[in-house]
């Protein structure tokens, strides 16, 4: 949301991150915990005890929301449906899938995990609680177990509304998949369905704004201008996969690409290349044949008086699977690799041979055209 994901740890394979935007709502979430939720709840409490119980009511949340987005990625898995990576955000935390579930079937299973791990937290602290209240324990640890309680249930519940991408809003695209047989008009149902949700709680929030409940209103905006913004863009990429899947990566990539030879210096590379196409990477070539690529960031560790005599050649790396693609691949793998990795241009290469480069503006600006004339079957 905010800048790359910080990555915080690896868990059954799955990378878990955290974008800057959750780092700031776990401190607001401890303050608000602590200053507000518990001493209202739990009177005369020492003030280090809110504190530790706000803490602790945070990292609850976030192992909550972990829990949440890895039984979708494990069923996900079960299904052949690649899921790499979860990211925490400001609005809770989204598990990567790098293709569409393949039947309606694997998208309801995927789906439905979700609210139910949310459900089993939400049964597992109040019984926790409850043990608790009977054996004596310290009313800091019962009023966490049951804040988590509660708040596990109200995740449950609100993902099961039928809003894409909400959780519900799959499970209704599934079973609107399932009767019609066309993920695309199941998906445009369900993303309509999510979008006017969001402008619910758009609403929502303006209305409760404007009674005195600033805080509170601010947050339903927010939450109904990403649920309308996510409804909205994942109707697109629906609409984005469509129209590359039955296209090869040589019938969209550019055959005459900007290459850099490996003999010039780093001063001319940048005078006549860098300032001149801006673009953050390139490929290096020696006698016609790709020898590796110069990222922009290699050249920050480079002093600038050696930019003179240290060539292009000397400070090349490899291009790694993350930047190249074969011209036989289907171009929706194009666009998998280039939201997996960030990279928004790839090699298309053969062997040591550069056949071309396909980037991520030509795609979007075919995908502009094909929706403006009302042409994404072809």
């Amino acid at each position: 949301m905010f800048g790359k994901p910080v990555s915080l740890f690896t868990l059954f394979g799955f990378e878990i991150k955290a974008d800057v935007s959750w780092l700031i709502l776990a401190a607001l979430i401890t303050w608000s915990l602590a200053t507000g939720l518990f001493p209202e709840y739990y009177k005369d409490l020492p003030q280090s005890a809110y504190w530790w119980m706000g803490l602790a009511g945070a990292i609850g949340l976030f192992l909550s929301i972990i829990f949440h987005e890895l039984t979708h990625s494990l069923v996900a898995r079960k299904f052949g449906v690649s899921m790499k990576e979860i990211t925490l955000f400001i609005f809770g935390g989204v598990a990567h899938m790098e293709k569409d579930p393949p039947s309606p079937r694997a998208e309801f299973m995927i789906a439905v995990v979700g609210p139910l791990s949310s459900f089993f937290l939400a049964g597992s602290f109040f019984l926790l609680y409850h043990v608790g209240v009977g054996s004596g324990w310290p009313v800091t640890m019962t009023g966490v177990l049951k804040y988590l309680s509660w708040l596990n249930m109200i995740l449950a519940v609100f993902n099961l509304i039928p809003a894409f991408p909400l959780d519900g809003g799959r499970i209704l695209r599934s079973i609107l998949w399932r009767w019609k047989k066309d993920m695309r008009w199941s998906t445009d149902i369900a993303s309509q369905i999510g979008s006017g949700f969001g402008l619910l709680l758009i609403i929502m929030g303006i209305i409760y704004m404007v009674r005195g409940s600033f805080v509170g209103g601010l947050w339903w905006f927010l939450i109904g201008m990403f649920v309308r913004a996510a409804a909205q863009s994942s109707y697109r990429q629906i609409l984005a996969r469509n129209l590359f899947h039955n296209k090869k990566v040589k019938d969209l990539m550019v055959t005459n690409p900007v290459t850099v030879p490996r003999s010039i210096s780093l001063e001319d590379f940048i005078r006549d290349y860098v300032y001149k196409y801006h673009f953050q990477a390139y490929p290096v070539l020696s006698f016609g044949r790709l020898t590796g690529c110069i990222f922009l960031k290699q050249l920050a560790s480079i002093p600038r008086e050696e930019w003179t005599h240290q060539t292009v050649g000397a400070v090349a790396l490899p291009c790694d699977q993350n930047i190249i693609i074969g011209a036989e691949e289907d171009a929706d793998k194009a666009l998998e690799i280039m939201n997996r990795t960030g990279n928004s241009r790839l090699l298309v290469v053969n062997g040591d041979e550069l056949e071309g480069i396909i980037a991520l503006k030509d795609m979007l600006a075919l995908l502009s055209l094909k929706m403006e004339f009302n042409d994404l079957e072809k």
